[in-house]
Parts: C-alpha cells; sequence; structure tokens
C-alpha cells in the first residue's frame, strides 16, 4: 500500500474554494450591480454620477478629512510610545506593550460606549462637537493598529547604527531623520494602512457620537437600505479601486525601503 501524501497543491484546495465562494464571487456581484442599470444592461452612469454629484462627493471629502486627520494623530501619538517601548531599557517591554493592546479585546461597541458617557460628562452635550468626537473616538479605536507595526518595525532597528550617528555627532533629531524614520518606513506604512482606509467607512462611530454627517460606509448603507443596489455597488467597487491603488502605492514604497536598508 502506497503511502498518503499531501503536496502543497492539494493542500491549497480548501483555501482556493473557500477564497472564490467567499472573495471573488461577492467581488463581482458587487462588479455586476455597480456597472449595470435596472435593468441589467452595461452602463457606466453610475460610476460617472459618483463623480458628479455633490453629495457622494461631498461625503467623500469629509471621509478623507476624517481618515487623514485620524492618521495623522494616531501617527503622532503612537510613534513616540512604540520608540519608548521598542528602545527603552525595559526588561518586559511586551508586556508594557499588551496595555496597549488590551482594549482590542473588549468589544468595540463597549468601548465606544464608555468613551462616549465619558465625552457627555465633559461636554453634556455630544451634538455640539460631532466632528471632534468622532475624531476622538476614532484615535482610541485605531491607535493600537498604529502602534504594533511600529513597534514590529522599531524593534527590528539596529541600535548599533543609531549608536553610530551619535558617534559621528548628530543630534537626536538628525538621527530621528536621517536614520529612524527612514528605516521604519514599512511599519509606518502598515500603520497608515491599519488606520487609513477603515476610518474612512466606519460609521458606526459616527451613529454612536450623534454625528448626522455621512461617510462612505454610512452612504452606501444608505443606499442598501433604500435597496438600491447599483449605487450602493459602485461606491464600493470605487472604494476597492482607492484600496487597490494604495496598496500598490505602499508595495513600492516598502520595496524602496527594503533596498536602502540592504544597502545600509
Amino acid at each position: 500500500m502506497k503511502n498518503f501524501h499531501l503536496d502543497r497543491r492539494q493542500l491549497s484546495v480548501p483555501y482556493l474554494i473557500y477564497l472564490v465562494l467567499f472573495v471573488v464571487m461577492p467581488l463581482l456581484v458587487v462588479l455586476y450591480y455597480g456597472f449595470t442599470d435596472d435593468d441589467g444592461n452595461i452602463s457606466f452612469t453610475n460610476f460617472i454620477v459618483f463623480f458628479t454629484n455633490s453629495k457622494t462627493m461631498g461625503t467623500l471629502v469629509y471621509s478623507l478629512a476624517i481618515a487623514v486627520i485620524v492618521t495623522v494623530i494616531c501617527l503622532l501619538l503612537a510613534y513616540p510610545v512604540a520608540y519608548i517601548l521598542a528602545k527603552g531599557k525595559y526588561a518586559r517591554k511586551h508586556s508594557f506593550l499588551m496595555i496597549f493592546v488590551l482594549p482590542m479585546w473588549i468589544n468595540f461597541t463597549l468601548r465606544i460606549t464608555a468613551l462616549k458617557e465619558i465625552l457627555t460628562m465633559l461636554e453634556g452635550n455630544l451634538a455640539y462637537h460631532p466632528f471632534l468626537n468622532t475624531v476622538i473616538c476614532m484615535v482610541y479605536d485605531f491607535l493600537p493598529f498604529m502602534i504594533m507595526p511600529l513597534f514590529n518595525a522599531l524593534t527590528k532597528l539596529d541600535s548599533s547604527i543609531i549608536e553610530a550617528g551619535y558617534d559621528l555627532g548628530a543630534t537626536f533629531p538628525q538621527v530621528l531623520k536621517s536614520i529612524i524614520l527612514p528605516l521604519t518606513v514599512p511599519g509606518i506604512i502598515s500603520g497608515i494602512t491599519m488606520v487609513f482606509l477603515p476610518a474612512m467607512t466606519n460609521y458606526v462611530v459616527l451613529d454612536m457620537v450623534y454625528n448626522s454627517t455621512y461617510i462612505m460606509g454610512s452612504l452606501i448603507g444608505s443606499y442598501f437600505s433604500s435597496y438600491d443596489w447599483n449605487n450602493g455597488s459602485i461606491i464600493s467597487a470605487i472604494l476597492l479601486m482607492f484600496i487597490g491603488f494604495f496598496a500598490i502605492f505602499t508595495e513600492r514604497i516598502l520595496n524602496r525601503g527594503e533596498k536602502e536598508e540592504q544597502r545600509i
């Protein structure tokens, strides 16, 4: 009797089946509804309307504004924390890292509800500062996603390179600008990717802090709620295009960073 043996191709079959059923086919359905009209005929009207409708473009600009602000604040807060945890003289730096990651283990709704109660006590009425409250809640929610990749990138950074910069007479700002930041670009890009894209579509936070303005996620939800599959699908397809372009752009930056790291 021959020995039973599974090669890599056979082991990948379940994953391929799952990929086709739950990733490829839903995407094809979205693309079908996005580029067809109510009668099922191929049409680019939905695509054109998205970029000519003031409502959708205003929602896109508002979503981008929230995503950019949240990402920048998370980066400014996370980088010093990650640097201290990675390069500080801590015997159990990973234990300190867990302190920042632990909130992720708590249910999302509970976390935002607790923060909403704190903001209510401070402001009295959350309707007075909807944009500010949205940014605060999103930063609170996405900050660990920025800290983790930065911590990993800084942990892998060779400390001897930093010490060499100081030995050559460079100050900390110069070392940060010329050595640390360029070598941690992959971690920065990963953190931005994990924060920016979800922040554009996370409309649950807006609903919970009484922000009546739409972002891309809530606009898609409103179209699907009214059974307008075509407009909802085309927005999803456009966001998918944005994600694709962003992935290609970040991949090029990461490859460039790896080449610079190899030269050093």
